[in-house]
């Protein structure tokens, strides 16, 4: 989750998750719970001030002047660190923060716990936050569920009532399963009702994601397992790669022609962001990533959200910077794979600008040549790019002569007829 103007060129990200894995939810498909069964404890794992106080300091400490320092506070739960951590961790940001230098707070929760002291705490400090929500309560209800097996979605409109009195910018972060995308108009234009920055994120596990991480896998897999269909290597709620790509082009076909300019689809944006030949405002699209890592509740430093497995643990705060895990050999190793690794189908795509492969840990099914690491997304992301292409190139055309891209909105409908 990122402000909308902060897009490219920043140096390297550290995420932090000051809760670790713990969450006062119990979502079906969240891949993250269960590594509370490697990562180490500590208070019930909350990051204790030691930790807070050394990733503080040297995160700004590794920023370089001119660039803003951003704190993104993740989860788990953040929220169950409580207001009183969050409120050391803006003290001590004032204390290390030099001359000149600006930070910036974003905040992405579940929102189960935001009430109106919440509201008014983030509100103070100008924090961003992303609130995670699915859609309407038919769909949210779903999968968003507390460990009693009772859905979210009430708790978390009331939250969003909070935010909105103390205006309180949020984003929407909603994911897209195998029940979503089947509902695209009814998400949309409940998400457009309450915010105005929407972020898809189409949920793609690996039946044995819990067991191993991507790039790790076993090199010597037999045929059979190879040639089995996409929704067999997936669990039950991921999306279907037709279907993410249904998803996002009846998305855009409603937001073409109404909704350009007033509210912002982070996907759209990045896909003309790549048609402009500008840098890929998102890690999944850069042709390298590597420079989003993040960091757990213990200090422990890992290459990715996706990648928080033994394998891609890099140090911790307090044994070197943040700078020396982003530029250490292992981590720019990781990174360049991304690119590397691509099969010769994807090089010679006519979308790679745009996809680049997206993220690695989607990348485990084979090319009907037999090249491994073909994305799962593929066929969604071929059919999305081709749809979008030519009001992608007219709002590109309209930027490059300083005219609004919301003129697609006059002939959109001819586009996508």
């Amino acid at each position: 989750m990122t402000r909308q103007s902060d897009h490219g060129g920043y140096p390297f990200q550290v995420m932090a998750k000051p809760s670790g894995p713990v969450c006062n939810l119990a979502c079906t498909y969240c891949f993250y719970r269960h590594k509370t069964r490697w990562l180490h404890t500590s208070r019930g794992y909350i990051m204790d001030r030691e930790t807070l106080d050394v990733f503080v300091h040297r995160y700004i400490a590794s920023q370089p002047d001119g660039f803003p320092v951003q704190f993104v506070w993740q989860g788990g739960e953040p929220t169950l660190c409580g207001i009183d951590f969050f409120r050391h961790a803006l003290t001590l940001q004032e204390r290390y923060r030099r001359p000149g230098q600006t930070i910036t707070n974003a905040f992405q929760t579940n929102a189960v716990l935001i009430d109106e002291e919440w509201a008014a705490f983030l509100k103070d400090h100008d924090f961003l936050v992303g609130v995670s929500i699915d859609g309407p309560a038919d769909i949210h209800n779903h999968y968003r569920k507390d460990a009693a097996g009772t859905g979210s979605f009430d708790r978390i409109m009331t939250a969003l009532g909070h935010l909105k009195r103390f205006d309180v910018p949020c984003n929407a972060l909603c994911c897209v399963t195998d029940i979503s995308e089947k509902d695209a108009l009814h998400i949309y234009g409940f998400l457009r009702e309450h915010f105005e920055f929407i972020q898809f994120i189409p949920v793609v596990q690996e039946r044995n994601f819990t067991r191993q991480a991507p790039f790790i896998r076993d090199e010597k897999k037999s045929p059979g397992t190879q040639k089995k269909k996409a929704k067999d290597l997936v669990t039950p709620w991921s999306v279907s790669p037709d279907g993410w790509g249904k998803f996002l082009t009846t998305v855009f076909d409603e937001w073409v022609v109404r909704d350009v300019g007033s509210t912002f689809v982070q996907i759209f944006d990045a896909t003309l962001a790549c048609t402009l030949g500008h840098p890929a405002p998102l890690c999944i699209f850069e042709r390298t990533c590597g420079r989003a890592l993040v960091m757990e509740h213990d200090g422990d430093i890992y290459s990715c959200d996706h990648f928080v497995y033994p394998q891609h643990r890099l140090a911790n705060i307090r044994e070197h910077g943040p700078e020396d895990s982003a530029e250490s050999k292992k981590q720019v190793r990781f990174g360049q794979d991304k690119f590397k690794r691509l099969p010769k189908q994807c090089l010679r795509c006519e979308y790679l600008a745009l996809c680049c492969g997206e993220c690695p840990k989607n990348r485990f099914l084979t090319t009907k040549k037999g090249e491994k690491e073909l994305n799962y997304l593929c066929a969604g992301y071929r059919d999305y790019f081709s749809h979008t292409a030519p009001a992608m190139a007219f709002m590109a055309n309209e930027l490059r002569n300083q005219r609004p891209a919301a003129n697609v909105m006059n002939v959109a409908s001819e586009m996508i007829s």
